[in-house]
């Protein structure tokens, strides 16, 4: 795929052959399912290793058992995530990352760990933000 680069001085933008800010890009839907907040969080749950499913959903608090089930498959479809079925009686299911799952849960866990130690600093910031705006 082919797009108008937001940047085209920049080298390593004309190289990329997907742009996420061009609208049709296909790397848009990834990009929702991976920063969606069940995306991120199911990622980050399995970069610990192979998960059953309601040992997923325990891991990942507050996920809806109908969420949890479609954010697993659109990490699997896009190859991030990997369903294993056991021919076993009850069906044992487990979900475990691919190489480029744990590529992408490692940054994703970057970010989760920055913001976990910023939180200090975002919440005086909230607290700033709604004085400043229930003084108008």
């Amino acid at each position: 795929m082919t797009s108008t680069r937001s940047h085209p001085e920049d080298p390593a933008e004309q190289r990329l052959p997907y742009n996420a800010f061009a609208r049709v890009c296909p790397s848009r839907g990834t990009l929702e399912h991976v920063t969606g907040r069940w995306g991120a969080l199911t990622l980050g749950a399995l970069s610990g290793g192979s998960l059953r499913f309601n040992e997923l959903r325990r891991r990942v608090d507050g996920v809806s058992e109908k969420m949890l089930s479609q954010t697993l498959h659109a990490l699997e479809r896009d190859g991030l995530v990997h369903r294993e079925a056991q021919p076993t009686n009850p069906p044992r299911v487990d979900y475990e990352l691919t190489p480029l799952g744990h590529e992408v849960a490692r940054r994703v866990l970057s970010l989760i760990r920055f913001l976990e130690t910023s939180m200090d600093d975002v919440l005086r910031a909230r607290e700033s933000y709604d004085e400043a705006r229930g003084a108008l």
